[in-house]
């Protein structure tokens, strides 16, 4: 039996935007010419009968396409499975298997006949390249930020060094664009994509390596910070947190008195708590950690402990624990994002502990102790600054459970067949592994295959 295709549609047209190419050199491309097209494939080869399995619809920014599966078999889009008659966007190289239970059956690759100047032009007429370029540098930004309330757009490196000196030679500090006092600055996630898409449609654009490397070390906005603006009593700017409190606009501690021979003035950079909202002077060198390693995002426990600042009704004061070295760290249960939040990984990995007569923590410190070695590649590892982590290194408790569900990984695939559970030993392994989407909302599939290994086909591997 074999599996060859031919389209259909009501609008045929002489300009092929689109093929599914097969796998088996043998056959010939599926050629797609209009809009809309329903793929149709023999049933086998000593028939003449067919049946519709998918249809592909172009969508309108001319580099990518809906499919809809329209028979009654699973179909593997880029390793998700399509059940009967949803649909997937699909993009130039998605690898598409028509069935993954019947023998015979091949993958086809979709492949956009479109030019990339036509992807370029569109990308130029929803993003005009000279409204993407720091007015500082002249170039497409770099880890932009945005400031308020005007919220223009700077690089990272650029708008640190004008607010050094700025800080330097007047009480506040001015947009470099339109001169409106800042008084809040932070990243800009997505500009920052936006960007960096920009750059890889264009490579002209790009900056050299040596201007990178000098921005780089410019930087100094690693999360939202306010901005002194000549008035005593900041406001901090607006986050959910805010939806928590009772209303009061919190003061840092040193904006009310000096403590440890230090008092911010006028001029002085605040960081907010993630943990409590409460605000802080941005210090550097003090030599007290303000900053989580894993996320970048500032948290006051640790600084304010170090004052031996305790917090009240005025400025809020959060734990010490909120920031602290991963060796001090501790945990009883395993995290809900460990194993890609399958619940049933998670438990043979509980089961696994328990048969060892270990407890979660003994085996984490175990797994910390081989990462402080370098045993352990920090590829996977969903943390900022990942090859730089050790048992020292200071991280929030959601970036720890982070670290601790990616070490859970590396503790899994070291434990021998044998050790795990009889049910779970026999499966076999996933060909998507841990980056299988079809784990999260098939439980039977979960039980069925191992997950805790390594892709075999996919994007991932």
């Amino acid at each position: 039996m074999e599996e060859r295709g031919e389209c259909s549609a009501s609008k045929p047209s002489d300009e092929i935007w689109a093929k599914l190419v097969p796998s088996d050199s043998r056959y010939s491309d599926v050629e797609i010419r209009s809009d809309e097209k329903v793929i149709s494939s023999e049933i086998s080869a000593t028939s003449n009968d067919k049946h519709s399995w998918c249809k592909i619809v172009r969508n309108s920014d001319l580099c990518s396409a809906t499919m809809e599966n329209k028979s009654p078999n699973t179909v593997l889009v880029d390793g998700a499975e399509l059940c009967s008659d949803d649909t997937i966007i699909i993009k130039d190289g998605s690898k598409i298997i028509p069935g993954p239970d019947r023998e015979g059956l091949f993958s086809y690759i979709f492949h956009i006949m479109s030019s990339p100047e036509t992807c370029q032009r569109q990308l130029k007429i929803c993003v005009n390249v000279e409204h993407a370029k720091c007015c500082i540098c002249l170039n497409i930004w770099h880890d932009v930020v945005t400031v308020a309330p005007c919220l223009h757009n700077f690089c990272n490196g650029c708008f640190s060094e004008w607010l050094r000196r700025s800080k330097e030679k007047r009480p506040s500090v001015l947009c470099p664009q339109c001169r409106a006092v800042v008084q809040f600055v932070g990243k800009n996630h997505f500009l920052r994509t936006i960007a960096e898409d920009m750059l890889r449609a264009d490579s002209s654009l790009q900056r050299s390596d040596d201007e990178i490397v000098l921005l780089n070390a410019y930087a100094s906005v690693r999360s939202n910070l306010v901005i002194g603006s000549g008035k005593r009593n900041r406001k901090r700017a607006y986050t959910p947190l805010d939806n928590q409190t009772d209303g009061t606009d919190h003061q840092c501690a040193q904006c009310v008195t000096e403590v440890s021979g230090f008092c911010c003035n006028q001029n002085t950079v605040h960081l907010q708590c993630q943990a409590c909202g409460g605000m802080m002077p941005s210090r550097t060198g003090f030599g007290v950690p303000q900053y989580c390693s894993g996320c970048d995002r500032p948290f006051c426990g640790t600084y304010w402990h170090a004052l031996g600042v305790t917090g009240n009704g005025s400025y809020p004061v959060c734990s010490q624990e909120t920031l602290r070295p991963v060796s001090e760290h501790s945990i009883s249960r395993i995290p809900l994002v460990a194993h890609e939040k399958n619940l049933h990984e998670q438990n043979i990995t509980d089961s696994c502990i328990r048969q060892m007569g270990r407890t979660l923590q003994d085996v984490i410190s175990e797994w910390i102790a081989k990462l402080d070695n370098k045993e352990i590649d920090t590829a996977r590892m969903m943390l900022n600054h990942a090859e730089n982590i050790t048992a020292g290194t200071f991280l929030c408790c959601d970036c720890y459970q982070k670290l601790v569900s990616f070490l859970l990984y590396w503790f899994r695939i070291s434990i021998p067949k044998y050790l795990l559970p009889p049910d779970a030993s026999a499966r076999e392994d996933c060909w998507y592994g841990y980056a299988c989407r079809t784990q999260h909302r098939s439980e039977e599939h979960a039980r069925k295959r191992n997950h805790v290994c390594r892709p075999t086909r996919g994007s991932n591997v």
